[in-house]
């Protein structure tokens, strides 16, 4: 039962690490942005390359961190739930970014799903965790 337990947290780690390193780039690169979010001649001014650059080391710290977490998995299964929060804020934004008209709906409707999904195996490898640790 724990080497299951242990499975799913580290699959939860690093399925978060390889899609927070993949944001990073996202933000350090503005034409994978562009690519990603189908946003057709982006020219990316002053404003927006220093807001990406003061993002882009945080995601790239928080790909460190979980991976940091699946060093000692059932002991840092804390690190999910606070990841918790980083999905529900991107959510946030992106919906104020297709309010806004700065990002198709259609892009956000599937970056939404995979949050859906992120969330709901995070918070499953999370419970399933402390199940463990209680017994």
């Amino acid at each position: 039962m724990k080497s299951n337990v242990i499975f799913w947290l580290r699959l939860s780690y690093w399925v978060g690490a390889i899609i927070d390193l993949l944001a990073c780039l996202t933000m350090v690169f503005p034409a994978l942005f562009a690519i990603n979010n189908r946003l057709a001649d982006f020219a990316p001014g002053l404003e927006y390359r220093y807001a990406m650059g003061m993002g882009a080391p945080l995601m790239f710290a928080w790909t460190i961190l979980l991976l940091w977490a699946d060093r000692k998995p059932l002991e840092r299964k804390g690190i999910l739930p606070i990841t918790l929060l980083v999905i529900i804020g991107e959510a946030v934004n992106e919906i104020v970014g297709v309010q806004n008209g700065f990002i198709p709906a259609g892009v956000i409707i599937v970056i939404g799903v995979l949050q859906v999904l992120l969330f709901g195996f995070f918070s499953f490898s999370y419970l399933n965790a402390g199940k463990v640790q209680t017994t």
